[in-house]
């Protein structure tokens, strides 16, 4: 019986220690040779798994693509910036915690390092923009404009298409500040700290957003 147990509890742990060997596998192919450079068959060779095992959890690079994006979201939201969000009573500090979460998510090098590789190589690849957009960019804006609805729901911030408002919103958060991260460039201001470029670009986002939609402006 305890042998029976121990394999009841312990088969289930294989099959996701082999689809994490292939997903740390294929995103480090990714970052360092690129999306189209990077083979199913290299992908299972640096995982050390057979094809078809490989291809019993992906159908294929695009759908490898999508999971690591998708993970990395996933992890963004564990790390309880959305969960801070909902319960703060006050719609201005809240936006200021989504957009604090927001930007250090893409000021990290993992994600920094997706963005790259999804801009050099996403014209020459749809299946790989549309993998990155639906897994993560659309991901985001699916919870966040559910928030604005909700919000607007009690009061909160005025009228307006929700998920326009949430796009126009992450819009003013990519400043200058991570076109330079994305780019490899130093700050411009060399003695700034990565915490200070993330407050000024937050506080003058939500200053922008709540002027055009705040409750006094309610759009007709």
């Amino acid at each position: 019986m305890p042998n029976a147990g121990h394999a009841l509890v312990s088969s289930p742990s294989a099959p996701q220690r082999k689809r994490r060997q292939v997903l740390d596998a294929a995103s480090s192919l990714f970052m360092a040779q690129g999306y189209g450079a990077t083979s199913m068959d290299a992908v299972a060779r640096e995982a050390g798994v057979s094809k078809a095992t490989l291809y019993a959890y992906f159908s294929g690079k695009d759908a490898l693509f999508a999971a690591i994006v998708g993970e990395a979201c996933s992890r963004h939201a564990e790390a309880g910036e959305a969960g801070h969000a909902e319960e703060a009573s006050d719609v201005t500090e809240a936006l200021r915690e989504i957009g604090r979460g927001y930007l250090s998510f893409l000021f990290r090098q993992d994600v920094l390092a997706i963005w790259r590789v999804v801009m050099a190589e996403g014209p020459r690849f749809p299946e790989l923009g549309r993998a990155f957009f639906e897994s993560g960019p659309m991901r985001l804006l699916g919870w966040f404009s559910g928030w604005v609805r909700r919000r607007q729901e009690a009061g909160a911030l005025g009228q307006g298409e929700p998920m326009v408002m949430a796009e126009q919103f992450l819009a003013l958060l990519r400043t200058s500040a991570f076109m330079r991260r994305m780019l490899g460039l130093p700050a411009a201001d060399d003695a700034a700290s990565e915490a200070a470029a993330i407050e000024a670009s937050v506080d003058a986002a939500v200053v922008t957003f709540l002027a055009a939609f705040g409750p006094r402006r309610a759009l007709s």
